[in-house]
């Protein structure tokens, strides 16, 4: 799940975004195009598995917190904003404005940076300083492919298990409050027997 920002639409729905553009209409017909925080979320019988990722890079703050839940319902997610301090290398501009945060796997296309090749292994893919800028901002969310918020740790130290069934996603950030209309145009693919709120 992600969000569009700086999306433009005609009246027919017919328009592009600046950051998380998924086709030329306010339905998405292709996958967001990066940079794009995104929310993931596993969904089971009372037992689900969340987290904020920033592996595909960042263009809008997202957290994500349980409503009534037991179990360790810890809130996940960056409500900084990284467009403020992304280097130079990894920023994505539009009309000379800085609009979102690239990942360095997107930038550069290594097997290092993307945790590929000799580097798909929790032990050989190691936080580069792209991927430990991104988590001094944002520490509750998963910088790079192999971040110990989504190796093995992960799912035992943010399982929750509630029974209203709902979660909050928020756009936080002061700078980012104009924004809470993109959660129009999330991307949503959850099986049909789960329920998800997004409540604003």
């Amino acid at each position: 799940m992600w969000g569009r920002t700086g999306c433009d639409f005609d009246k027919t729905g017919n328009g592009t975004c600046q950051t998380g553009n998924c086709g030329t209409s306010v339905n998405c017909t292709s996958a967001g195009s990066l940079p794009v925080t995104i929310a993931e979320f596993t969904l089971g019988d009372n037992i689900d598995y969340y987290d904020v990722s920033l592996v595909d890079g960042f263009n809008l703050p997202i957290v994500i917190k349980p409503g009534g839940g037991k179990g360790n319902c810890s809130t996940a997610g960056c409500d900084g904003d990284l467009r403020q301090n992304c280097s130079s290398d990894l920023s994505f501009k539009k009309n000379g404005k800085v609009v979102g945060c690239r990942s360095a796997c997107d930038v550069f296309n290594t097997d290092e940076y993307c945790c590929r090749g000799t580097y798909e292994d929790p032990v050989a893919c190691l936080p580069t300083n792209y991927s430990k800028s991104f988590k001094l901002v944002c520490p509750a969310a998963s910088s790079y492919a192999y971040d110990a918020r989504v190796a093995a740790g992960f799912r035992n130290n943010t399982i929750c298990t509630y029974h209203d069934e709902r979660l909050v996603c928020s756009v936080t950030s002061k700078g980012f409050k104009a924004f809470s209309h993109i959660w129009r145009s999330l991307m949503v693919a959850l099986p049909l027997a789960s329920i998800l709120q997004i409540l604003f």
